[in-house]
């Protein structure tokens, strides 16, 4: 307890300490249109009532009304003017609304990591593996509120579509090849001082619970022999430092998402609601994790012959499945962050099929492979799907997300006996499959589908995403670099960080913990206590 306890303190500390930080930084905030460069330094609202005008009708474009043009329409048109601002306050209200509730379906998706978990693990672990996803949702939320949040997103703003959070506006950048390369943000610490903002609030909620998908990974990996106390301790290391650090580089201005107003190529790297940022961060951290941990006992046998361990409900595990399919409609097409985006409705759609297609080609190579259209492997190659059509679900069309589905549930299926008969890493859940594979699939996706219907001027480059396919292969370089960028920084920093770990706070159980089961050892309840686990189910 004093060891945990020691490192809140530190945690602590040191977001106190990156504060002065900020006047080193360098300045992060987008040019602004030559009418407003002389506006005055963005304030925080934490009530709302500065945010949505006229010039939301447009947003920050190049031909927003000025202040003076907008005086004017007051003056002679001021019916017209009345309206105008609602419009713009309307404008800015969906877009909060959207937000919060998308933010509010991806929080529901823990259940449904809860219930997927559980169930493909043992009846014995049940209560272990069940808290660990309960616990992360706390301990990430602490952990990013502390530092996490502002690392990633301190020099991001001002957020546009939902009017406010110009205060998020430094980032700490180093200067190579005469180019700024943004490492992480500088403001937003404890959702203090000029953080206070109902804009700056909204987007840590619905940022927090991406990262917390993120940190539940490796609970799956790591599950049946994880002891408790490395596993809080990870939590805040992940949501504190490591998660945000490479959110940042991609989604907070930092250097991934500059490569194309640096070296143009193409608009940098691009992942629309995070197959590399979320997902692949989760499955690396899972792989080093699971390698740090080593198998299940009685999962290799002499030889390096694979035993099968099999999940004890499997009717709870697709159930959770379900669930997760149903909160991703909140992660990807709430990635827009702007209900009155019209692009959600090809986001969703394109999220639903690329899901079906993946749960089919899993079965059906699972079948025609193995000889049984495995249900399981069907439950897992629709998250799969799901994964690798987050990046790109903004950017292709109908038949290209198809074809990110199939490719999916088959890499899903082959991944998941590499990983489990040639690496010999065990992983009871199929995370590093799900998650990792299929994640640097996903953004590899979007290199190669993106058809240049939609990205106008995202990451500051001028024209829309386009893949190899409609001719940018500089596209396809940006995210070749994101992928290679994410799984050496998260598996170093995570391989280092249980190995470290493991010599103060044992990462593992003892071996009688761990065949008499987890449960009543590391969380003092058992999930099934009216039966005895028969030895053959354990």
């Amino acid at each position: 307890m004093k060891k945990l306890l020691s490192c809140l303190v530190l945690s602590v500390m040191f977001s106190l300490a990156c504060l002065p930080l900020a006047a080193m930084a360098q300045d992060a905030k987008p040019e602004a249109p030559a009418a407003e460069a002389a506006a005055e330094p963005a304030k925080p609202d934490p009530t709302g009532a500065t945010l949505g005008t006229a010039a939301d009708i447009i947003g920050y474009a190049a031909n927003a009304p000025t202040k003076e043009e907008l005086a004017a329409m007051s003056e002679k048109e001021p019916l017209a003017a009345k309206a105008a601002e609602a419009a713009g306050k309307n404008k800015i209200s969906i877009n909060f609304v959207w937000t919060l509730v998308c933010g509010f379906l991806v929080m529901f998706m823990q259940l449904g990591f809860a219930l997927a978990e559980t169930g493909f693990t043992r009846a014995k672990n049940a209560a272990h593996t069940m808290t660990m996803n309960f616990m992360v949702y706390g301990i990430g939320m602490l952990g990013y509120w502390l530092t996490g949040y502002a690392l990633q997103m301190g020099g991001a703003g001002p957020f546009v579509t939902l009017g406010g959070g110009g205060t998020m506006d430094t980032e700490f950048a180093i200067t190579l090849f005469g180019k700024d390369f943004g490492l992480f943000g500088l403001k937003g610490f404890l959702l203090g001082g000029d953080a206070y903002d109902v804009a700056i609030f909204t987007m840590f909620l619905f940022q927090m619970v991406f990262m917390d998908t993120a940190v539940t990974i490796p609970t799956g990996s790591m599950a049946e022999r994880w002891t408790f106390k490395s596993f809080v301790i990870y939590g805040f290391y992940m949501s504190m430092f490591i998660y945000p650090l490479y959110a940042n580089w991609v989604w907070g201005g930092g250097w991934l998402s500059t490569l194309g107003k640096n070296f143009s190529l193409g608009h940098g790297v691009v992942d629309f609601a995070g197959s590399s940022v979320v997902h692949m961060t989760g499955g690396v951290a899972a792989l080093a994790g699971a390698i740090c941990l080593g198998p299940r006992l009685g999962k290799y046998g002499p030889g390096g012959k694979v035993n099968a361990i099999p999940g004890h409900h499997i009717p709870m595990a697709i159930a959770g499945c379900l669930i997760l399919a149903f909160g991703w409609f909140g992660f990807n097409a709430g990635s827009t962050l702007a209900g009155s985006d019209l692009r959600i409705g090809i986001v969703a759609t394109n999220t639903m099929l690329a899901s079906a297609a993946g749960s089919f080609s899993a079965l059906l190579y699972m079948w025609l492979v193995y000889g049984k259209p495995d249900a399981s492997m069907a439950a897992n190659g629709l998250l799969a799907a799901l994964v690798a059509i987050t990046a790109p679900c903004a950017f292709v069309n109908a038949s290209s997300a198809i074809i990110i589905g199939l490719i999916a549930g088959v890499l899903l299926c082959v991944s998941v006996f590499f990983v489990d008969r040639t690496l010999k890493v065990d992983d009871p859940v199929g995370a590093i499959s799900v998650h990792g594979v299929n994640g640097a699939w996903g953004l590899l996706a979007v290199g190669i589908f993106a058809d240049g219907t939609y990205g106008d001027a995202l990451n500051t480059v001028e024209g829309t995403v386009k893949g190899l396919l409609y001719g940018d292969s500089g596209q396809f370089m940006a995210q070749c670099i994101g992928v290679l960028t994410n799984f050496i920084f998260v598996f170093v920093a995570f391989f280092v960080f249980f190995k470290v770990l493991n010599v103060f706070v044992k990462l593992r159980v003892s071996p009688e913990i761990e065949r008499d089961g987890l449960d009543e050892a590391e969380v003092g309840v058992t999930a099934y206590p009216d039966f005895s686990v028969n030895k053959t189910h354990r």
